[in-house]
């Protein structure tokens, strides 16, 4: 069964940033970047738990997926895979979420 994919607003914020951060060097690298980026997060739609779980938090469901050095942050629910964040991998993710006022899920 297909799982619909959703990207929150923060997350898409998220990949929007880093879009206009790759944009300044190369507009055409930053549009390929978001596609991968993009069809990265499709897949998850009939493979959502090929990502691993994320080690900073204490649920099964929320995993992750790597695009490059980014982390594409998702939770699997029964019928929708709601994509949570995006981060680069070198990153606190703790010291992110709480700069951001993400809630500890």
């Amino acid at each position: 069964m297909a799982r619909k994919v959703t990207w929150t607003e923060v997350a898409w914020s998220d990949l929007e940033a880093v879009a206009n951060y790759i944009a300044k060097d190369s507009p055409h690298y930053a549009a390929a970047f978001v596609r991968e980026a993009r069809d990265a997060a499709r897949s998850l739609a009939y493979l959502a738990e090929r990502g691993r779980v994320v080690p900073e938090f204490d649920n099964p469901s929320i995993r992750e997926l790597f695009v490059r050095n980014y982390r594409i942050i998702y939770q699997v629910m029964e019928q929708t895979v709601y994509i949570i964040g995006f981060i680069h991998g070198t990153r606190d993710l703790w010291a992110f979420w709480e700069r951001e006022g993400r809630p500890r899920s």
